[in-house]
């Protein structure tokens, strides 16, 4: 059975819902961009390793969350999207069978090159934080939407690229962090209150589109980001800058995040760019990034990738490589779906073009890359929010729609 649930306007009315609330275990975790810990990975298990004919069962869809490239979040049974409705750019708040909850203006929409809402809800200790292409960064309660605190990044130095600003709020501690750009690159606001905590020194650069990650632990903890003067680590506690490479300095954009695992750092861009490693060593004094290798085996525009048992899964042109991450050799190309983004799951990889709605399952190793799946879904333009996995269910965004699909094995 198909279900589907269709909002009108902001004042939303739902037909056709056929089955209970859901509670937050089932619902599972995804508070944040790219995941709970930040690298593309969801922790589910039990998820089916095929699809039948047209795709796993689709619980729902909603339409009306406004024209935007946000991906959802999930935490506490709740899920949270953003949209341009109109002038504005509007935070959402759901329930597990789509239904809407509350809404709030978080700032005006972006209205130049490329409209549509950008930043990734992050949810904390029931709190929510998003970004507006502008440059609007607000705190709101996860329990209605009442706003917090706001700051505006142009009051910190800062200015957008031509695609204006597109990263996710990173929580790390009691802190959160973005990136304004200029002279103070990257800004620590107590996540509580918005009071500037610490500024990023000795390093000019705009923001760029990627968000930042946190890298290591305790006192050694660095952000690890993507500027348009290249990649950089800064001190997570001092905002010191530790080390930068000046690799995909002044392309035409950088999008994709840096993603670390194992005492690698791996980041790859669009526009012919490529992709660079990184081996991060201790010097004595702090902390050195080594260049191991460049790679033109992954040029990833928006899709960005994976990192698995020392293998790199990711966006390349218009398909998906499988690279190994300590040599930057190629074990697979693959078409897919075509240019898009990924996620990966209790062994599977999560396919989604950017193009024509289209989806797939894959396998995820570094033998071979088998589809095992494939779904479409509506919506028009391109299509740059990422799947999310959570709760035997997947997510795909696509426009002002957002779909829901039982994923769970029976």
């Amino acid at each position: 059975m198909r279900n589907t649930t269709i909002w009108i306007g902001l004042t939303g009315f739902t037909v056709l819902s056929a089955f209970s609330l859901l509670s937050a275990q089932d619902l599972g975790n995804w508070p944040c961009w790219r995941g709970p810990n930040h690298d593309g990975k969801s922790t589910e298990t039990g998820l089916l390793k095929a699809w039948p004919q047209g795709g796993p069962t689709q619980l729902w869809n909603v339409n009306g969350l406004g024209k935007g490239f946000s991906t959802v979040s999930i935490a506490d049974g709740v899920i949270y999207a953003s949209g341009d409705v109109g002038n504005d750019l509007i935070l959402f708040a759901l329930d597990g069978q789509g239904q809407k909850m509350w809404h709030t203006r978080v700032d005006k929409a972006w209205s130049q090159s490329t409209p549509g809402s950008r930043s990734t809800p992050t949810i904390d200790e029931g709190l929510v934080y998003l970004l507006s292409g502008n440059g609007v960064l607000g705190c709101f309660k996860t329990e209605d939407g009442k706003e917090i605190w706001s700051k505006d990044l142009s009051d910190l130095g800062g200015k957008p690229g031509g695609w204006g600003y597109a990263e996710s709020v990173l929580v790390l501690g009691d802190l959160a962090i973005a990136k304004p750009g200029g002279s103070n690159c990257i800004v620590a606001f107590d996540k509580k209150d918005g009071s500037v905590r610490w500024k990023s020194t000795r390093f000019n650069a705009g923001p760029e589109y990627g968000s930042c990650i946190p890298v290591g632990s305790g006192g050694s903890q660095m952000i690890v980001t993507g500027t348009n003067r290249g990649i950089i680590g800064v001190n997570a506690v001092t905002g010191r800058t530790m080390w930068s490479n000046e690799f995909c300095a002044n392309n035409t954009a950088n999008c994709p995040d840096p993603a670390y695992a194992d005492g690698y750092v791996f980041w790859a861009n669009g526009y012919g760019k490529g992709g660079i490693c990184l081996k991060l060593e201790s010097n004595g004094t702090g902390i050195e990034a080594k260049e191991v290798y460049r790679t033109n085996e992954m040029v990833c525009h928006h899709g960005g990738y994976v990192i698995r048992d020392g293998y790199i899964y990711g966006n390349h042109n218009n398909g998906f490589s499988c690279l190994d991450l300590r040599t930057g050799k190629v074990r697979w190309n693959v078409r897919g779906p075509g240019k898009g983004s990924l996620v990966y799951a209790d062994g599977m990889l999560y396919l989604f073009g950017e193009s024509n709605g289209r989806a797939a399952l894959a396998t995820c190793n570094p033998q071979s890359c088998d589809i095992t799946g494939e779904l479409r879904v509506d919506g028009s333009g391109p299509s740059w929010a990422h799947p999310v996995v959570a709760g035997g269910r997947l997510y795909l965004r696509y426009d002002d729609n957002l779909y829901c699909f039982d994923v769970r094995k029976p």
